[in-house]
């Protein structure tokens, strides 16, 4: 490992012992702390160093370091700036990933610091600033960028402008933004954002702005006042194709020697056994360069490989654009990971206890008390007192579980689960899709299926979850409070299935042998699995039931603590109030409990490792000419003192013109924007199992974790948790451009109405003679649960808006197996027809394909574009007093 020596820059005695951002400035061969204040604010003539400090629930503190270089900065503070983030690595253990970062070509994520922009200022850094006096300096600047905002300050000349780019120039009076016609939507709102930064920054919150569109003149006074400030308007010269790029070369593996040659060992295969822990090494892929430094490789080796490598460089003629990474043995990011074959997917639990010792330690060594790191924290971010229904799918039809059933679930089978909770204002509904372990493919599509249909009844645009067994969020059996999970099914395309392959009925039966695995985290929220009777499915972690016909016995691993304990006596209630079982420890089973299990065999004993988890990462997801793209946001979350969270991504990030996926890697949320570019099917239908199928960006995770899709508008409480959230800015009318200057402008226009939020919350569902079912537990406590059937038909029966599909009825298409039944777009089932209608004295319900009722009339539904007054092809033999209705009914599908 690097050697801390004692001549140490004393700057870094403190550095990492709080999450968030410390940057430092070099003047006069030494290092300045710069102030909170001053963060984003980086002299061209200087070389800063920047280090952004992660502290995750699970796991150790994560380090990145940057060191940022200006255009006019001296070579020798360059240079050291280089050998200060080494450094710094060494001071915090040799457990960072270092970056170096030039102006004009910073990462996403070095920028991702400084939202909304990081804005380069002309001089040399000095501690001693003074206050500026005099006449106010004009700036003009281009903004690049959809999601992070490179902004770059360009002479004050109309030769500067362009038709691709969007400008900013800054007067004392007046901020002009400058839209160049062939600029997007989202970099013209990320410009708002940088007006908005320059406007309470440099002029204390008091000035005017005004926006110019590229090409637009006719009766707009700030347009002449923009052009007079030029001397008057010329048009602005086309600008020149783009030169087609050549071909990227392959990427290239070189190992570095003490001397720092470079000595090319492979290029294009690689694997992890190439790279030897006592070298350094580098990996050349063109536009980015890595550096391994090996972790029983020395600082001043390290120091060498880094000088070797920045050499090369510019020795290569490489273009400025070319970023520098440099990581150590362990902390490989995902990307450089990617190039070797056959990487491992997980962390090695012994990497992930040293981890831990060593953040120990620096934290001791600072004055902290460190005993262990924190657990995950489990607290539901959903009101759990809200209102269950539960159905089980077979096939076309639906069965409503009466109360005692509904959460009594079977592996072989396929549920839906409709959960009405109170929201900000509102009550709110979340649909859940349970998929067996061991379900057909046909009730699979069919859960999927039914799950659209219904929420597209509900006005409120629920958000929706598609989850596996095995795999479901905390969330979920928060919700359920108690679940058992037995073998087996009762669908017929089980029984069927199983008959034609000859397959061993599992179902639960009590006059049998049966294992079932107690777990959770509060006896509101515990589970019991049933599990193969035989002794291998045993884990010391866990308590067990077992059940031989009239013997009961509870297994108590040596591993299991007392809340394990006290979880195992209130489920063996649970699941029969009159057994009397017989207890026994781990260690200490009678001969009958192994015969019982087909005999005693190994199983694990050792403690389950929770493995790491990352935070959450926002990704845009983008199909354009049948290509899909993914841009990442970069991790921005910071932990203050395990305790409290706090996110730094915020609404802004949520452009209305995306769809955005949501990586929580236990669960992924996909967000649709209502004015999201979603032209078919057939584009959108798997966008969420296609983001897990890229390895290089979500390694390691399964293709069965839970995917919600969450509709603009109706967001939950339990997805702008990661956010920082205005619930004021919800129902602003507009795409993202609009909307922030509204909002910039202080005259933000609301929807009012039902596209986006409605106006009195839903009803919460009811028994016929008008009060709520309660189910009451062993506990005494009671909770709302599944209303008796009459109140989902209720649902369905709605009269006017109640009965239009939800805002943006693509959402049921991003989940998977959603099948079309011949019909690029689904409709309601018709009001009160005997297929649909639910009551207590039927428990199964159909939901065929008809027409929408509107008003009380069956009448179909037209693209907009054919009932325009002026139309190329209008529709004829309709009621033209209901031309209106049925466009609005249109325009809002779409």
């Amino acid at each position: 490992m690097p050697i801390v020596t004692k001549d140490m820059d004393s700057a870094f005695q403190t550095a990492g012992a709080n999450p968030g951002l410390e940057v430092w400035c070099i003047e006069n061969q030494r290092l300045v702390s710069v102030s909170n204040s001053s963060h984003g604010k980086f002299y061209t003539g200087s070389a800063y160093l920047v280090l952004n400090a992660v502290f995750p629930k699970i796991g150790p503190p994560q380090y990145d370091i940057h060191y940022w270089l200006g255009n006019e900065a001296k070579k020798v503070d360059s240079s050291l700036a280089s050998d200060k983030a080494l450094d710094l690595d060494a001071a915090l253990g040799s457990c960072s990933v270092q970056y170096r970062e030039i102006q004009g070509q910073e990462s996403q994520k070095f920028l991702s610091y400084f939202r909304p922009c990081l804005i380069p200022i002309e001089g040399v850094f000095t501690s001693k600033q003074g206050n500026l006096n005099g006449e106010y300096q004009v700036s003009m600047y281009t903004c690049k960028g959809d999601y992070v905002v490179h902004v770059k300050e360009v002479p004050f000349l109309r030769s500067s402008l362009n038709h691709e780019d969007v400008f900013i120039l800054d007067t004392a009076l007046k901020i002009f933004l400058f839209s160049g016609c062939n600029s997007t939507i989202q970099e013209r709102a990320k410009a708002l954002e940088v007006v908005q930064y320059i406007k309470e920054n440099k002029h204390g919150g008091k000035c005017e702005v005004a926006t110019i569109e590229d090409g637009k003149f006719v009766g707009d006074s700030d347009v002449g006042e923009f052009w007079s400030l030029f001397g008057g308007y010329a048009p602005i010269p086309r600008d020149s194709p783009c030169v087609q790029e050549s071909e990227t070369p392959p990427v290239k593996l070189f190992w570095i020697n003490l001397q720092g040659k470079l000595c090319e060992t492979g290029s294009n295969a690689f694997s992890k056994e190439m790279l030897e822990t006592e070298k350094c090494y580098m990996l050349d892929c063109d536009g980015e360069i890595f550096v391994w430094m090996g972790r029983q490789t020395l600082l001043t080796e390290r120091r060498t490989a880094i000088r070797a490598v920045e050499e090369f460089v510019r020795n290569e003629g490489r273009s400025n654009k070319t970023h520098l990474t440099f990581l150590s043995e362990g902390l490989e990011s995902t990307i450089f990971r990617s190039y070797f074959t056959n990487w491992p997917k997980t962390v090695e639990p012994r990497l992930y206890e040293e981890g831990k010792e060593k953040v120990a330690a620096i934290f001791k060594h600072q004055g902290y008390e460190v005993k262990e790191l924190p657990e995950e924290d489990n607290e539901p971010s959903i009101d759990c007192t809200g209102t269950i229904k539960v159905w089980r799918v077979d096939g076309d039809e639906l069965s409503l579980l009466s109360v005692t059933e509904l959460t009594k679930l079977y592996s072989g089978d396929c549920y839906i689960v409709q959960y009405t909770f109170p929201g900000n204002g509102r009550d709110e509904t979340l649909f859940y899709a349970w998929l067996g372990s061991k379900c057909v493919t046909e009730d699979k599509a069919a859960a999927i299926s039914h799950m659209s249909t219904m929420a597209d009844s509900i006005r409120t645009s629920p958000a929706m979850a598609q989850i596996h067994e095995g795999k479901e969020p905390a969330q979920f059996f928060s919700i359920l409070q108690r679940v058992i999970i037995f073998k087996g099914g009762t669908s017929s395309g089980y029984r069927k299935f199983i008959e034609e392959k000859g397959i061993v009925d599992e179902t639960y039966n009590k006059n049998l042998v049966t294992l079932f695995r107690v777990q959770g985290t509060s006896p509101d929220n515990m589970q019991a699995i049933q599990v193969d009777q035989v002794s291998t499915s045993l884990n010391s972690s866990y308590c067990y039931i077992l059940q031989n016909k009239a013997s009961i016995y509870t297994w108590i691993g040596s591993l299991s603590s007392a809340r394990d304990h006290n979880l195992l006596d209130r489920m063996v209630e649970l699941l029969n109030p009159t057994w009397l079982p017989v207890s026994v420890r781990e260690g200490n089973e009678p001969d009958i409990f192994w015969d019982a299990l087909g005999g005693k065999a190994e199983y694990p004993k050792g403690k389950e490792i929770q493995g790491f988890i990352d935070d959450p990462h926002l990704f845009a997801l983008k199909i354009a000419r049948g290509d899909f793209k993914v841009y990442c946001f970069y991790n921005l979350n910071l932990f203050m003192s395990h305790v409290k969270e706090i996110y730094n991504y915020t609404q802004d990030d949520l452009i209305t013109e995306d769809i955005l996926l949501l990586d929580c890697q236990r669960e992924i949320y996909v967000w649709v924007g209502l004015h999201s570019a979603i032209k078919s099917k057939q584009e959108v239908l798997h966008l969420g199992l296609k983001f897990l199928e890229m390895d290089v960006l979500v390694e390691g995770l399964s293709m069965n974790i839970p995917i919600y899709i969450v509709t603009e508008g109706h967001e939950p409480p339990f997805f702008t948790r990661f956010f920082s959230w205005d619930h004021s800015n919800e129902n602003i009318v507009g795409n993202s451009f609009e909307r922030k200057l509204a909002i910039l402008k202080g005259k933000p226009k609301t929807l009012e109405g039902h596209n986006r939020t409605p106006l009195k919350a839903n009803s919460r569902p009811s028994t016929p003679n008008g009060h709520r079912n309660i189910s009451v537990f062993s506990n005494g406590r009671g909770r709302s649960s599944s209303p008796i059937l009459s109140s989902a038909g209720s649902d369905l029966r709605q009269s006017g808006d109640r009965l239009l599909s939800s805002s943006t009825p693509v959402v049921k298409k991003l989940l998977e197996g959603s099948p079309s039944h011949g019909s690029a777009e689904k409709t309601m089932p018709q009001s009160g027809s005997p297929a649909t209608e639910l009551s207590s004295s039927d428990e199964t319900v159909s939901f065929p394909q008809k027409d929408r009722n509107v008003d009380g009339e069956n009448m179909a539904t037209y693209p907009y574009e054919r009932l325009r007054v002026v139309s190329a092809n209008p529709v004829t033999g309709i009621d033209l007093t209901k031309r209106e209705v049925l466009s609005e009914l249109t325009q809002q599908s779409c």
